[in-house]
């Protein structure tokens, strides 16, 4: 499995940033994905990127060491999961996010490879940090 992992300090309280991240359908879409659906525990994604297009089907999951968890049910990925921590750090609130991920190598073959998924995960990740800092600007 490859993993991406993503950490900033946020300058907001960890209770306001658990506030933010419940608002599941907002804090997919701060990722800026073309399309976000969330119903109930289960969600879609869907990125564009030159002529293709991945969607993925998703699952949030309890775990106990996330604030925020989800799997991949369906997608371009033998198996994928994303997990977000958030603990309390002297000059803020620490947020983690972490994707482990393994290619379906027959899905996506010569178009992406681990080093092209990673570069876009973390500029998701990123992105979803902005947004996080945005709402719980005081």
């Amino acid at each position: 499995m490859d993993s991406v992992s993503v950490s900033r300090t946020v300058d907001a309280s960890p209770e306001r940033i658990r506030e933010a991240m419940a608002d599941v359908q907002r804090f997919m879409a701060a990722a800026g994905f073309d399309e976000v659906t969330v119903d109930g525990d289960d969600m879609t994604i869907v990125n564009g990127f030159g002529l293709a297009a991945i969607e993925l089907d998703l699952t949030l999951v309890d775990r106990p060491d996330a604030e925020l968890a989800y799997r991949q049910d369906e997608g371009i990925f033998d198996e994928m999961w994303t997990a977000y921590e958030v603990t309390a750090a002297d000059d803020g609130t620490r947020v983690t996010a972490t994707t482990e991920f393994a290619l379906d190598v027959a899905v996506v073959g010569a178009v992406l490879d681990a080093t092209v998924i990673k570069r876009q995960r973390r500029k998701e990740l990123n992105a979803q940090f902005d947004w996080l800092e945005s709402v719980t600007d005081a």
